[in-house]
């Protein structure tokens, strides 16, 4: 159940997040329940290999305000062609209650490992997934913008969220006129993070998203550090700060727009 909205007090949306990882091992349990307290109403954690799939399923029936995405990071395409019952498993996720996409999933040539080829082949396979099954997907995109773009073209009926957004401008709005939206991490925040001001500003308010990514990707000041769903405040004032609006509309706004992809 998502927290109820408060007029008075804005509430984020973690569109993605990893409380799952082990860097959480030691507070997850004081640390989750805090999150309500600290003005998050909602957190999507991401089941993307298959170790964490069951513990984000855990994680979505253990607290009301969570949810869970269940498909197969690109990392970890290897080991989806090497087990034979891996779009069964995915299957059986994507029938919990608190299932609401299917992701991470795309594309990650920052690593000679998995094969490209490999790695498109899964891609490709969860696509049809979500065609099936008519799931949103959540679209990781590192270094490839390329092939992703052309794998996206393939599947015109698929829409979702492209995570952690770091492609063009024109990149973006290619992506909007399919019916995507735009998450924006911690990323956002940093100093060095040239291009990604410019793909917020051209974003139209009913495309936009924000996220964690935690434990990785902390805004600034906090970079370096473990990220959390608290932390997303400072990627909220510096999405205002472009777009012009105010903190409370772009918890707003961005809250209402995780709802409406995750039909929630």
């Amino acid at each position: 159940m998502l927290v109820e909205e408060n007029k008075t007090v804005p509430l984020l949306f973690d569109t993605h997040a990893h409380y799952d990882d082990m860097r959480f091992d030691e507070d997850r349990d004081e640390l989750i329940p805090s999150l309500k307290e600290n003005g998050v109403g909602a957190v999507v954690d991401i089941g993307c290999s298959f170790d964490t799939l069951p513990k984000a399923a855990a994680l979505a029936e253990k607290y009301d305000f969570f949810y869970a995405s269940a498909g197969l990071h690109p990392n970890d395409a290897q080991e989806a062609e090497n087990n034979p019952d891996t779009i069964e498993i995915l299957r059986q996720y994507l029938k919990k209650s608190k299932t609401v996409a299917i992701g991470e999933i795309g594309l990650d040539y920052h690593w000679e490992e998995p094969s490209r080829q490999i790695q498109k082949k899964w891609f490709e396979i969860q696509l049809r997934l979500a065609e099936e099954t008519g799931y949103p997907v959540i679209i990781h995109d590192r270094e490839a913008h390329g092939d992703t773009m052309e794998i996206i073209r393939n599947h015109p009926n698929v829409n979702g969220i492209f995570h952690s957004y770091s492609g063009s401008p024109e990149m973006a709005e290619e992506l909007i006129s399919r019916g995507y939206y735009i998450s924006f991490s911690g990323v956002l925040t940093f100093k060095n993070a040239a291009k990604l001001p410019e793909v917020a500003k051209i974003v139209p308010n009913d495309r936009m998203l924000i996220e964690t990514d935690c434990p990785y990707l902390a805004p600034h000041p906090y970079r370096g550090k473990r990220n959390d769903s608290i932390l997303m405040k400072a990627t909220a004032e510096k999405l205002a700060e472009i777009k012009g609006i105010s903190y409370e509309e772009v918890c707003a706004i961005t809250f209402e727009n995780a709802k409406k992809i995750y039909r929630l």
